[in-house]
């Protein structure tokens, strides 16, 4: 029923140059929202248990990658 409501309105609104422009910013803003739910959150990535990221001992995969 929502939807047939919604596409009632976009037709009529779509018959004015001003229901165009309510149109175009309606859908900037959904955009805009759907992008902002789609980003993952801050979250920092898990690490090992028991490392430090300064510890002197600490497995370094970047370097330990390299080598063949």
């Amino acid at each position: 029923m929502r939807r047939i409501l919604l596409l009632i309105v976009t037709r009529r609104l779509a018959r004015t140059p001003l229901g165009l422009v309510v149109l175009g910013l309606g859908w900037l803003f959904a955009r805009r929202r759907r992008a902002r739910r789609r980003q993952p959150a801050d979250v920092p990535a898990p690490r090992a248990p028991g490392r430090r990221p300064g510890a002197p001992y600490a497995r370094n995969d970047s370097v330990a990658g390299d080598r063949r």
